[in-house]
């Protein structure tokens, strides 16, 4: 009889469908596509197909999947919601409410081995993809009391109920009749049907792993999640994670109009048409003051490493100037909504307009004065 250390190192079963498919494909994109492309090549037409199936799968992931059902960070329309659930499954990554569950989990016990469903901690192939690879987490596999919200969603529901279904005909279908379309079968097949989907998977993959490895911490240090571009392009704007686990409920993840971030600009696409509302997005201040504590917390970090004979009075200073950097932050930011509120009100006299101009135009210079001597001050240490 096996004792209790026994069962407790007994690996979880290996889950034989997801291996299949994950194996299958794989061996047949980075064999067959070559091949075919070798001897018959793909026409242009197939190759835009792919490009666009592959949008299509990534957008329904991060746009519907990630940030419209896990976070709620914006309302959708029923047919936006209908064309998610179709490149959701078109995406085989399950159902959305199995997904966001997984999420919801993740981003509450981010980093935790025992509980994140893909803790970048225990490594590169874990988070990546071993997680789906065996029953690590059997026991809460069918529990979704943490999307009891988007039970009462019909379209999510229908998904679920019709997952298996809707991913063969998606998954067999489109790349069917394309290929029947334009007389090119196995190349659509091969193209837009393996190599799509193995690369569409890896990208949604890469969220959960590299987006936790490679980058820099802007926002927070208290998980591992990191700002990167490269993955940002890679995984159509996620790829500005540590943004996004300091402030799950935004609708973006790049905050700079010149990031690269097509979710977040689909998403105010569909709200200047009229398809999606209650974009969520974090107040500017609560931003402003997460990058100037994350300043701080770093360079306290690096302080205490260096052999100075005046340390810690440089760090009593450095906590003085931080403070009053949050002080001069706090009174900008009160001038600033007071300043457009009054815009809003017809009622307020222009000479009382004028006043909050001129006390707003005030706290900006010095808001940014402060903001120099403490660039100065962290850049010392840099």
């Amino acid at each position: 009889m096996p004792t209790t250390k026994q069962q407790n190192n007994k690996k979880p079963a290996i889950i034989w469908l997801n291996v299949s498919v994950f194996l299958i494909t794989f061996l047949v994109a980075i064999i067959g596509v070559p091949l075919y492309a070798y001897f018959q090549g793909f026409s242009s037409a197939t190759i835009i197909m792919a490009i666009v199936s592959l949008s299509f799968c990534e957008l329904s992931i991060t746009a519907g999947y990630h940030r419209l059902w896990s976070h709620k960070a914006y309302k959708a329309n029923p047919i936006v919601r209908f064309v998610y659930s179709i490149g959701g499954a078109f995406a085989v990554q399950n159902s959305a409410l199995h997904w966001c569950s997984d999420h919801r989990i993740h981003h509450q016990h981010v980093d935790d081995n025992d509980r994140d469903p893909y803790s970048a901690k225990r490594g590169f192939w874990y988070s990546h993809i071993g997680w789906m690879l065996r029953e690590h987490q059997a026991h809460r596999y069918h529990d979704y009391k943490n999307v009891s919200d988007m039970q009462k969603d019909k379209i999510v529901m229908w998904q679920h109920n019709n997952y298996l279904t809707l991913t063969l005909l998606t998954n067999f279908g489109i790349p069917i009749l394309f290929g029947l379309l334009i007389g090119e079968l196995w190349g659509s097949i091969l193209l837009v049907g393996f190599l799509r989907l193995v690369v569409s998977h890896h990208l949604t993959f890469f969220i959960n792993s590299l987006a936790h490895m490679w980058g820099s911490q802007p926002y927070s240090d208290k998980n591992t999640a990191k700002d990167s571009v490269v993955m940002a392009v890679l995984t159509f704007g996620e790829g500005y994670h540590n943004f996004h686990h300091a402030f799950q409920y935004d609708y973006r993840n790049a905050i700079k109009w010149w990031q690269y971030d097509p979710t977040k600009w689909l998403i105010q696409i569909l709200s200047f048409t009229g398809l999606a509302n209650g974009l969520k997005r974090i107040s500017e201040e609560k931003i402003a003051k997460a990058i100037v504590t994350q300043e701080l917390n770093k360079t306290k970090m690096k302080l205490i490493q260096l052999s100075l004979p005046n340390k810690e009075a440089i760090i009593e200073n450095l906590q003085e100037e931080y403070e009053q950097l949050v002080i001069k932050l706090n009174a900008y930011y009160s001038a600033k909504k007071a300043c457009l509120e009054s815009k809003k009100d017809q009622l307020i006299q222009n000479v009382e307009k004028s006043k909050l101009k001129q006390r707003y135009n005030e706290l900006k210079i010095s808001w940014s004065a402060q903001q120099q001597v403490w660039q100065n001050l962290v850049h010392q240490y840099a």
